[in-house]
């Protein structure tokens, strides 16, 4: 018995052109896989959408009603909160804060990925670790030192004293996906490069920083929404209410208006919108980043 057979006897009614093989199942193409997933799903945006909806009510329908929808619906509490000055400063200073950190973190991790993906020299494994090191450090260990070391520098309550911290912070992250992007670039290139007169710094702006443009953006992206969602470094950092960020806007507000759930509930979604909005627009290119990080 043939190989084209077999296949034509395990898939009646389906004829198979010689020479070819199925398609392999996909292990995931089950029906009970996805209505698992789709329970996780709803599980994760059962709470966002929970916020959203809970804007447009009021303290009575939540009090009475904590999971119903709005009847009827009320938009004074967004309309409360975009016509204040306190949220659209906070916008202001988390995009001020987040846009200083992407930029600070994509430059500085480059350059340092470029030297230790394309450069043989001694100690290079040991920086390489001690980079990857800064992975198992995170920023709640690190907070009384790094307090006392902003304190010294004079950035309290001040934006800089944020943003220095978190660009430190992101750039283990950021050399550790920008490395195998780098790494990956042929070396012919390179010696092409040289050949036809392009300097190192020339070739690093004409060559290295396109080819890496993937890695370049997935980076971007996660510093920044690190960035705006950072909650613990600016609360140690910032104590003028002028200077508070959104996670902090939010907190502040909260504590302000405890009595007004529902107007809490919209500065809440209005805070958090943002970062979604963000997060989905460049989902691919974070994915896409990382695959190509793992390919290298």
């Amino acid at each position: 018995m043939t190989a084209t057979s077999v296949l034509v006897t395990q898939r009646p009614g389906r004829t198979q052109r010689p020479g070819r093989t199925p398609r392999p199942r996909l292990p995931w193409a089950n029906p009970t896989v996805y209505f698992v997933a789709l329970i996780v799903v709803g599980l994760m945006l059962a709470p966002i959408a929970y916020i959203i909806i809970g804007g447009f009510r009021t303290n009575a329908q939540i009090t009475t009603d904590p999971s119903g929808l709005p009847q009827p619906w009320v938009f004074s509490n967004y309309f409360d909160v975009i016509t204040g000055g306190v949220f659209w400063r906070q916008v202001l200073n988390s995009t001020i804060v987040a846009l200083a950190t992407t930029i600070g973190v994509v430059a500085l991790g480059l350059m340092a990925a470029y030297v230790l993906a394309r450069y043989r020299f001694a100690g290079r494994g040991v920086l390489y670790a001690f980079f990857a090191a800064g992975l198992m450090f995170p920023l709640t260990v690190a907070i009384t030192p790094l307090y006392i070391v902003v304190r010294s520098l004079g950035l309290m309550n001040s934006l800089g004293g944020v943003i220095l911290p978190q660009i430190a912070f992101a750039l283990p992250t950021t050399i550790i996906i920008l490395v195998p992007f780098l790494r990956a670039i042929p070396d012919e290139i390179q010696e092409a490069a040289f050949i036809d007169g392009c300097s190192r710094i020339g070739f690093f702006w004409r060559m290295v920083l396109p080819l890496s443009i993937p890695g370049v953006i997935t980076t971007g992206i996660l510093a920044f929404i690190g960035s705006w969602n950072g909650y613990l470094l600016p609360l140690f950092v910032l104590n003028d209410a002028a200077a508070f960020t959104l996670p902090l806007g939010v907190q502040s507000f909260a504590s302000q208006y405890s009595v007004d759930t529902a107007k809490v509930l919209a500065f809440t979604s209005l805070s958090m919108i943002p970062a979604l909005i963000f997060f989905s627009l460049f989902e691919r290119r974070i994915v896409g980043g990382l695959t190509g990080a793992v390919k290298g």
